[in-house]
């Protein structure tokens, strides 16, 4: 499941921004630009409206965050590792590292509570701290594959 969402092309291991709206930025042009029908304003517009109601830290370090929009079909997703961290708001003191960001249709949102189920085994298991380690988006995406 979680191979199907993301891609090696779509991992980012060094983000460079230091800002949250920055990081969707980088992580929505991961997206946009293998999908030229995708505009990448409408994409960080959607992720930033979500964002903007609630929170998406879904542990200390790291967040989801997501958005909707019409021209995607099912979910597409893209990962982003910040070494530094980011401020992700007032409700978290520390700074997130590792973000799954996605983009899904309205239909769906049962696919979305399964691929959080997913990630939440991945999160729990005990290949997860690796993450933090691998050297190339093809190490991270071998290790989606497991789950």
């Amino acid at each position: 499941m979680l191979n199907e969402i993301f891609s090696p092309m779509r991992i980012k291991l060094n983000l460079e921004s230091n800002t949250k709206t920055g990081v969707f930025g980088e992580l929505v042009e991961t997206i946009s630009v293998f999908n030229p029908e995708l505009d990448d304003r409408e994409l960080l517009e959607a992720v930033i409206s979500r964002e903007s109601k609630m929170n998406t830290i879904i542990r200390p370090g790291i967040a989801v965050p997501h958005g909707y929009c019409s021209k995607i079909n099912g979910i597409i997703g893209a990962i982003g590792f910040s070494e530094a961290g980011i401020k992700y708001g007032d409700i978290s003191k520390d700074p997130v590292n590792l973000f799954f960001l996605l983009l899904l249709d309205e239909y769906s949102r049962e696919k979305h509570l399964y691929f959080l189920s997913r990630l939440l085994d991945l999160l729990n298991s005990p290949e997860f701290p690796k993450i933090g380690g691998m050297e190339s988006p093809e190490d991270v995406y071998n290790l989606l594959c497991d789950f």
